[in-house]
């Protein structure tokens, strides 16, 4: 099958503009396939065995790609398959949430090199632009002065105009966030180029780049978080739509349990939990801070866990009365046995809905996790700068 990278191959550059995109042509075949010889890279991307050996020369000059393991044949001479090297390039990455905001710095690769967390009841502008500046310093002071220089830039993922997000009360806790200028202030405190983007949409390229997501053509993407959140990726790409908020599944139409409407983002999302923790005089914080509640709390998450499952079963075929997508994809802020007992009650629930005219899609777990909003944050400057 032809490839979606080499589909997306553009016509009338510029020399520059040629190498420059078959360089990212490479980097993202490597990326997406894992290391290869510059014979099969031809012949994927359909340059010439002399362009691509220059092209593999150049980056590995560069640092970007490295040389692995002589594989040998049965005849002929061993190939030496080209991989991405991890010290290539390093990229922070911010998610602000609405119970935590997490920062990572990851590798070329994918691979999470230090983090830094903090939870709270708000997110208060003042004490998440604090963390961020010590938490970059702290790391960065960690790194040798070549790894520094290598840091690309900054992802900052949080809620589409997140003033607007509604809590449970009438309030959003994002509030005290109207008019402030997110990038420009992380510009000024890290001194590194900011890129923003929605953070279920982060997450969603989190799990195209470096999970999953690699297995489908076309699928929607479902996070459980505190309030839960989708993105879509169509022909090999996250699609993020002409204002960056595509994949709003959040905001599917719901009905809640005296027949008024709502939306899915209020019948299928953590802060339900939380909220019945609540009535029972417990702290809903230990949700977030001990994974081992989730087992601990039993008989408050298997309720949780049905009418999500139930929610999400309908969401899945919504989206699909409008795409014909191959696959859901659902991960969350959760255990990993959480997201699977998940996973497998919304499999069950599709198959007892209504879904003339559709092709059921397949229901599958995530492999992210709760990290996905942050490391996609941080995939999006390497994306930029290095693939297509």
């Amino acid at each position: 099958m032809e490839d979606g990278l080499v589909r997306s191959l553009s016509f009338g550059l510029s020399q520059r503009g040629v190498r420059d995109h078959n360089e990212r042509l490479l980097l993202s075949l490597i990326q997406r396939h894992g290391g290869m010889p510059g014979s099969d890279l031809s012949r994927r991307a359909g340059l010439s065995p002399p362009t691509v050996s220059s092209i593999l020369r150049r980056l590995e000059s560069e640092g970007l790609v490295r040389r692995g393991d002589p594989v040998r044949g049965k005849v002929g001479k061993p190939s030496i398959p080209m991989h991405l090297d991890p010290e290539g390039a390093f990229s922070f990455g911010l998610k602000i949430g609405r119970r935590s905001a997490e920062l990572v710095l990851i590798d070329f690769t994918g691979n999470v090199r230090d983090e830094r967390q903090i939870t709270y009841r708000r997110p208060q502008p003042d004490a998440i632009f604090e963390f961020v500046e010590d938490g970059v310093r702290g790391i960065t002071s960690g790194l040798s002065a070549v790894h520094s220089a290598r840091i690309c830039g900054f992802g900052a993922a949080a809620a589409f105009e997140m003033w607007n997000a509604a809590d449970v009360s009438a309030e959003s806790v994002f509030a005290d966030w109207h008019g402030i200028d997110l990038r420009g202030q992380l510009e000024d405190r890290t001194g590194l180029p900011v890129l923003k983007l929605n953070d279920a949409t982060a997450a969603c390229q989190a799990e195209h780049t470096y999970g999953r997501g690699k297995e489908f053509r076309d699928y929607a993407y479902f996070f459980v978080g505190a309030y839960i959140g989708g993105g879509i990726a169509l022909d090999n790409a996250v699609y993020e739509g002409r204002q960056g908020n595509a994949g709003a599944l959040g905001s599917l139409r719901s009905i809640g349990p005296n027949g008024e409407s709502m939306q899915l983002v209020d019948m299928a999302s953590i802060h339900q939990l939380e909220r019945r923790l609540h009535e029972v005089d417990m702290d809903p914080r230990q949700l977030w801070n001990d994974p081992e509640s989730w087992r601990k709390l039993t008989r408050y998450v298997d309720p949780w866990l049905g009418q999500t499952a139930q929610e999400l079963s309908k969401a899945a075929l919504s989206t699909c009365s409008v795409i014909d997508f191959e696959a859901i994809l659902i991960d969350g802020a959760f255990p990993e046995h959480i997201r699977d007992e998940l996973v497998e009650r919304v499999r069950r629930y599709v198959v007892t809905q209504d879904t003339r005219g559709l092709i059921c899609p397949r229901i599958e777990a995530g492999s992210i996790g709760k990290k996905a909003r942050a490391i996609g944050a941080a995939a999006r400057p390497i994306g930029t700068q290095f693939l297509l």
